[in-house]
């Protein structure tokens, strides 16, 4: 029997400044004045359209993706977020983030961006060597991103995350290590820590630069960065996420944990449990604003709905779980996709076998060199005749690419 997991807000806001080459997101460069009176209204009438599908649950995270959100002014987010709350039960001490650009940060918003509700910062500061950050397209210096921080810092945000990448063009395994060394100055609660990857339709996977490090620098830079992390008292908790005790971003957990998500906003994705049915719907939002706009809130806005079938469930649940150092519960797998364990035990066996995966009692964790090969042990799980013809398991916008956060 599926069980109703938590369930979590997803809000997308599409719109940045500049679009950057390796960014493979629903994102567009403003031109002009934003809409964003209308474009909270067009949220709002989204929010509405899906409301039947979870009737009576409580949301316990948010999370506001692009996009840049932070060029949204805090009125804005206040007023979205009064609204969904009159809509929706919100978990005492509910989870907010907004992601930020540290570009888009202006002295006295992030004290009104608080007093919205916002309680959780994700920067996407990526590097600290300047001339790196001009050839990723961002439109912040390393002097900017530390005084972003610092200003969240002194309007009482105490708890936020560092997006930072390895493996850029030219950086060297020196260059990596000054970049996390600079992030511990500023204290963060987590660092998402990930390697550069050329996404598909991206100018960097037309262009790709010359100078990006190889594999084995790469996986150098890996070893070393997660060992100065764990020094610094930063508990890997997934592939790519690191955090203080306590302050694992919970939504995100929630994705890896196969939990329920509400997606709003152009392009976003939702996957919701229907326990009467007992079926799982991912459901997705058109992409362009334009098109998001004039549609939201009427049937013309959904992208497609997609039922997860059973034989498809164990790789949609693995894509995710695996992801998470701790592995998962037997009993969760049975709870969040209706299957028995049964229906996996050849995969297991083949995954032990391979040293992939250890299983002690209940619990099934992916080994270190399990983790090197996380793919390989994810097809495992893959029906091939479930697959055959049918549409990729949907990820919502900051899993995709898996830039966490």
């Amino acid at each position: 029997m599926l069980t109703t997991p938590p369930l979590s807000l997803y809000v997308h806001l599409p719109w940045c400044v500049r679009k950057c080459p390796y960014c493979d997101f629903n994102s567009h460069e403003g031109r002009g004045p934003l809409p964003f009176d209308a474009y909270v209204d067009a949220l709002l009438a989204d929010l509405d359209y899906d409301l039947p599908l979870v009737w009576g649950r409580t949301i316990h995270s948010v999370f506001f993706g692009g996009g840049t959100p932070s060029l949204f002014p805090p009125e804005f987010i206040d007023r979205f977020l009064q609204a969904a709350s009159s809509r929706l039960r919100f978990a005492p001490g509910c989870e907010i983030t907004l992601e930020t650009n540290p570009g888009t940060a202006e002295h006295g918003r992030f004290e009104l961006y608080r007093a919205a509700g916002v309680n959780r910062l994700s920067f996407g500061v990526q590097t600290f060597d300047d001339e790196t950050l001009k050839r990723l397209g961002r439109i912040h210096d390393s002097g900017e991103a530390e005084a972003a921080v610092k200003l969240a810092q002194d309007a009482g945000f105490d708890n936020f995350n560092l997006d930072l990448m390895y493996a850029l063009p030219g950086q060297t395994l020196a260059m990596a290590e000054r970049d996390l060394e600079r992030a511990f100055v500023l204290d963060p609660t987590h660092v998402s820590h990930y390697q550069l990857t050329l996404e598909p339709n991206t100018v960097f996977a037309a262009r790709p630069p010359r100078d990006i490090p190889d594999d084995d620098a790469s996986w150098d830079m890996q070893e070393h960065c997660q060992a100065m992390l764990a020094q610094a008292g930063y508990a890997q908790y997934e592939v790519s996420a690191y955090a203080r005790p306590g302050r694992q971003c919970l939504h995100n957990v929630n994705y890896w944990q196969y939990g329920d998500y509400l997606g709003i906003g152009a392009g976003a994705h939702g996957k919701i449990t229907l326990g009467a049915e007992q079926d799982i719907l991912r459901r997705w939002k058109t992409k362009h604003p334009t098109r998001y706009l004039a549609a939201a809130g009427h049937a013309e806005a959904i992208g497609g709905d997609d039922r997860i079938a059973p034989a498809r469930r164990p790789f949609e649940y693995m894509l995710n779980a695996l992801r998470l150092v701790d592995g998962f519960a037997l009993g969760a797998f049975e709870a969040r996709t209706g299957l028995p364990r049964t229906a996996i035990a050849p995969a297991l066996e083949q995954a032990q076998a391979q040293g992939w995966l250890s299983v002690d009692g209940d619990r099934v964790r992916p080994t270190e060199l399990g983790r090197r090969f996380t793919n390989d042990v994810i097809e495992l799980f893959l029906d091939e005749d479930a697959a055959d013809g049918a549409k990729p398991a949907a990820l919502p916008h900051e899993v995709a690419g898996y830039t966490v956060d």
